[in-house]
This record gives structure tokens, C-alpha cells and sequence, in this order.
């Protein structure tokens, strides 16, 4: 089976619109649906639409959405990332999954990558329905995540996030700091792959996309303590695991001890670091081993 269609749609979380793609692989009668979001302060069109396409055309629906406030989503102000709000879009996201026509509704897989990731565990630990899960590079620990960062810069996104956190009270647009950015910048995300990795996968879209390459300072008060890993023994669905051996962002024993807590938990492991899996060389293996896992624990009906 190769062939999708793809279509804009959109679905409601708590009164705001979430943008999404719907692809539909061709021929294919209720097909399991794969609900995809992308991490830290990125959109679905970073890369996303390159996974999505290799999953329907082996067979899989796909929603693959961007969070409240981001990308083509409605939502304002721009570019705050609240932890709370993105669950509860990715709840609202797997619901309009759950009734889409002509997919298998009770076969609904979640893929998240780094932060995302770290939504997918978190979604799964407490959605027991889930039909699996793949989490890429996940997020799992934000103290763990915190002190990848040097002192002096944990200093200034601390200033900068009580900085925008007062304004926020007082009624101000947010102060912002950039997501990611080079070694010894002030950005939340600096290690040596963040920038250059940003830049490719933003491909002929880089000055439009980098220039929405910022988030509201105040992330940076409440990342060390959104922790997704402590959950990790509740999730009862089949869950893939993939880990970048040289990670500076989710450090790689931190993910794996997370990984290994999963009671249907399965681990594959690249030597690479954070931002790497998204383009080649990696990305064809990466995507390789998520197709295998889905074959195993989602596989396709044939009609």
C-alpha cells in the first residue's frame, strides 16, 4: 500500500482552534491514526509533514497538529508555551481522532518528539486507551534538562522568566527569549546542534520560520519542574522509546531509566545528539524503527 491524500482541518480545544493535517492513506479502510506534535517551541512545520507522509504510506491516518498559539494555530498572545494548555490540546487533539470517520477510533497511537514526547508519556499515563505510543528524544525530567545548562544561563532565563511572569500580572506582551540559539547565547535551548539543526529544518522556509524563533520567558519557571519520566510506570499501552546517545538536552541515563520504568517499554538508541534525528543521516533509521514498532503492536488490516 503507498499513497495519501492530505487535507487542512481543524479541531476545537477548550474554545481555541487547533490547525491540523489529516492524511489518509489511499485505499485503506479504517486504518489505526497516528496524533503527532512536535516539541519546544516548534511547529508541525518542521519535519513533521516528513514523518506523517512515511507513516500513511505504509497505511496509517495521521493528525498532525500545531499547539495553541503556534504555527497555524489560532491563539493569543503568540508564542507562550504553557504546559497545561498544550495537554490539554493534545487531549482535544486525540479526541477529534476518536471521531474521525473511516479510521479505527480505538486504535490511536501518540508521537511526540523531545518536548512533545514528553506530552506523549504524560497523555498516556493517564489515557489507558491508547492503542501505543512513540516518544523521540522525549522530555523527562526538567531538573535533569535544567542542570544541562550552565549557571550563568539558568541565571538569566531565570531573571527573564520573572521578568515576563510580572508582566503577564500587570497585563504587558510578553518578554521573550529565544528557543534556540548558539553556545553562550541567552536562548532556552543553546547546545552545539540546536541552532544549525533549527536552520536546516526550517529548509526553504528559514527566514520566515526563524523569525518566530522566540517564547515567552516565562517557560523557563516552570520547565524544571514539568517532570513527564515520574510517570512512566502508569503507562499501560506498548511504548517506543528512542534516545540520542550523545543528547545535551534529555540527558541519555536519564531517558533510559525513564524508559526502562514503561511495563511494555521498548528502547532503541542512536549515536547522535538531540536535534539530529529529525534529517539525515538519521532520519531514515529513526523512522525505520518507529515503522517496525507500529507493524508489531498497530499493524495494518489489509481488507
Amino acid at each position: 500500500m503507498s499513497g495519501y491524500t492530505r487535507q487542512d482541518v481543524t479541531f476545537d480545544s477548550h474554545g481555541t482552534a487547533c490547525a491540523a493535517w489529516l492524511y489518509r492513506p489511499t485505499g485503506a479502510q479504517n486504518p489505526p491514526i497516528i496524533a503527532m506534535a512536535h516539541g519546544f517551541a516548534a511547529i508541525r512545520a518542521l519535519r513533521l509533514d516528513a514523518y506523517a507522509a512515511r507513516f500513511a504510506d505504509a497505511g496509517y491516518a495521521v493528525l498532525v497538529f500545531d499547539y495553541r498559539g503556534w504555527g497555524d494555530s489560532a491563539g493569543e498572545p503568540r508564542r507562550v508555551l504553557d504546559i497545561g494548555a498544550q495537554h490539554l490540546d493534545w487531549r482535544a487533539g486525540v479526541a477529534y481522532a476518536r471521531s474521525i470517520e473511516n479510521v479505527d477510533t480505538s486504535r490511536v497511537v501518540l508521537w511526540g518528539s523531545s518536548f512533545g514526547g514528553g506530552h506523549a508519556l504524560h497523555l498516556a499515563a493517564e489515557d489507558h486507551d491508547v492503542a501505543a505510543v512513540i516518544a523521540q528524544v522525549p522530555h523527562i525530567s526538567g531538573l535533569a534538562s535544567t542542570f544541562t545548562q550552565s549557571p550563568g544561563l539558568v541565571a538569566r532565563l531565570i531573571a527573564a522568566g520573572v521578568r515576563d511572569q510580572i508582566g503577564a500580572i500587570a497585563g504587558l506582551q510578553p518578554y521573550r527569549v529565544a528557543a534556540v540559539g548558539y553556545p553562550g547565547d541567552v536562548a532556552m535551548m543553546t547546545s552545539p546542534d540546536a541552532a544549525p539543526m533549527a536552520e536546516r529544518l526550517a529548509g526553504d522556509r528559514r527566514e520566515e520560520l526563524l523569525a518566530e524563533n522566540d517564547v515567552a520567558a516565562r517557560i523557563a519557571l516552570r520547565v524544571p519542574f514539568y517532570s513527564p519520566g515520574r510517570s512512566a510506570r502508569k503507562i499501560t499501552a506498548p511504548t517506543l522509546v528512542q534516545i540520542a546517545m550523545r543528547d545535551s538536552v534529555t540527558p541519555f541515563d536519564v531517558a533510559l531509566k525513564a524508559a526502562r520504568q514503561i511495563p511494555k517499554g521498548e528502547v532503541l538508541t542512536y549515536d547522535c545528539a538531540h536535534f539530529e534525528p529529525y534529517l539525515e543521516p538519521y532520519f531514515d533509521s529513526v523512522v525505520a524503527g518507529q515503522l517496525d514498532f507500529l507493524a508489531v503492536h498497530v499493524p495494518i488490516t489489509q481488507p
